[in-house]
């Protein structure tokens, strides 16, 4: 009882207030860009907080690993439309689920790990389910047009993200130390660019790709500077 207590607990915070936060604050004009640097605050947040929670010590060749990701992305995302637009409803979903992810996962790593992790995960998803349903009865007209994008991003966000992603993710949970994990995160905006410049032909510069090879260096010093137990 113990366990699902703290999966749901854990599914509140990631999937909840983490990816929920991210959606509304661009449903409420909070530009991609900007959303995606507050998102990568998370490791920094991360391994501030690791210490205390975890009891985890964050080595000067993580920090220097975890500062060198951060100047990495905003190579990567220097010539992205980076506008102070947004409604102030979406700005505080968007730092509220910077907060949320984080906490979220070092929740899963301190009290999620004696369950197995797809059971945990399928409590998870119960658990921030209701709360959607809720969100959805109080400020959604439920009406939906479907559509093949539709269907597509739908198929996208349940497979690739929902299971694949998170799955990954609270593996890496269980078999790192938070804030090598948490370094990953600065590979979303590189991971970004790289798909937008082959689905959409955006532009992709050298100084993102500059960028791009920061980022994973950054992550590759936060990795492999862990402190020894």
């Amino acid at each position: 009882a113990g366990e699902v207590g703290h999966s749901l607990v854990a599914g509140l915070l990631v999937h909840g207030h983490g990816l929920g936060g991210v959606f509304t604050a661009i449903s409420q004009g909070v530009p991609v860009g900007i959303s995606a640097l507050i998102m990568c605050l998370q490791p920094i947040l991360t391994s501030t907080i690791a210490g205390r929670f975890l009891g985890e010590r964050v080595t000067p060749i993580q920090w220097t690993g975890l500062v060198l990701g951060l100047v990495g992305v905003l190579l990567v995302l220097h010539d992205r439309s980076i506008v102070l637009a947004g409604s102030a409803l979406g700005w505080v979903a968007n730092f509220l689920s910077l907060i949320g992810i984080t906490l979220g996962t070092l929740y899963q790593k301190r009290y999620c790990g004696g369950i197995d992790w797809r059971t945990g995960i399928l409590i998870q998803y119960i658990g921030a389910g209701l709360l959607f349903a809720l969100g959805a009865f109080a400020f959604e007209t439920r009406e939906i047009r479907w559509s093949g994008e539709l269907i597509f991003a739908l198929a996208w966000l349940v497979l690739v993200l929902s299971i694949a992603a998170v799955g990954l993710l609270y593996w890496l949970i269980r078999r790192s130390a938070a804030t090598g994990f948490a370094s990953l995160f600065y590979l979303v905006p590189a991971v970004t660019a790289i798909f937008a410049f082959i689905l959409f032909r955006e532009r992709l510069d050298a100084l993102s790709v500059l960028g791009m090879v920061i980022c994973a260096g950054g992550v590759l010093l936060a990795n492999q500077g862990a402190a020894k137990p």
